[in-house]
């Protein structure tokens, strides 16, 4: 009776055993990667705030930071200053456009009148031709006058168009956060001279981290976009802690096993990388190795 108890038992801790050995057995190995994005300046100067640390949680379109915009101020008052006095002058043009406007009313009046006259015979064709040689040159001038104003208006709008683009420039000197993320690493200080396109910090949103792994090309036909597939990664009680990662990427080419993950067995051996997207709790980080079970 004894003995058959052994039996049972042995057999028991046999099976526990090999089912371990399958649980522990894992199709992929790799480490976690964050979509990171590394935000540059978008204006020159000195970086007279910044609010940025490693670490910092930052939000979408959040100020963190600004460049000096003393320069760019400077200019937009100038340019409306251009465009006060280019406004003036054309006040002034109007001015006397309105002024030949009533001239030239009052001539052709006169010589609608002197029209008459001639009828009657109190008038001769000299009269006529000397009123209408008026009448033209008042013409020649509210065509060079409605010329100048044409000149002014367009010259205006080159002005405006200068002033949004100097606007934007300013708007650019406020360093804005493009997306919700963590802080990976800085590269300024504040009151350090920046230039365009230096860049700034480096941000990735960890609340779905990428977990990039390698397959032999045999598992390749049971993999596919969007599956769902089981991740393992070591927790603080030596054991593991279970993840639901989905594949959202697979190379279409294949590689040498990376020699941060091969055995001397595998290094001739070509994998294919597959990318899973898995949401974070907060327990996972960059470089973090994990196991895949497909």
């Amino acid at each position: 009776m004894k003995t058959m108890k052994y039996t049972v038992l042995v057999i028991l801790l046999i099976g526990l055993m090999s089912c371990s050995k399958k649980q522990d057995k894992s199709d992929a190995y790799g480490n976690f990667e964050g979509d990171d994005v590394i935000i540059s300046a978008q204006a020159s100067g000195q970086l007279l705030s910044w609010s940025v640390a490693e670490g910092m949680k930052l939000e979408k379109d959040q100020v963190v930071g600004l460049v000096d915009t003393l320069s760019v101020s400077i200019q937009i008052q100038q340019i409306y200053a251009q465009k006060r006095a280019l406004l003036s002058n054309l006040a002034k043009i109007q001015s006397q456009a309105a002024v030949s406007e009533e001239k030239l009313k009052s001539l052709e009046v006169e010589k609608n009148r002197i029209e008459k006259l001639m009828k009657e015979g109190a008038a001769t064709p000299q009269q006529k031709d000397n009123l209408q040689g008026e009448i033209n040159v008042i013409q020649k001038q509210i065509a060079s006058i409605t010329t100048q104003v044409r000149v002014v208006i367009e010259e205006s709008k080159v002005l405006n168009k200068q002033i949004d683009l100097l606007l934007i420039q300013k708007d650019k000197c406020k360093i804005t956060n493009p997306l919700n993320g963590t802080v990976l690493t800085t590269f300024v200080n504040k009151n350090e001279m920046v230039m365009t396109g230096k860049p700034l910090y480096k941000i990735a949103n960890l609340n779905e981290m990428q977990l990039r792994v390698y397959v032999a090309a045999d598992q390749l036909a049971s993999i596919e976009i969007g599956q769902d597939v089981r991740v393992f990664v070591d927790n603080s009680q030596k054991g593991l802690d279970e993840y639901i990662g989905k594949v959202s990427w697979i190379s279409e080419q294949a590689e040498f096993t990376p020699k941060i993950i091969q055995t001397r067995e595998e290094r001739v051996n070509q994998v294919y990388a597959i990318k899973l997207l898995v949401k974070n709790d907060g327990k996972l980080k960059i470089g973090m190795p994990a196991e895949v079970v497909f």
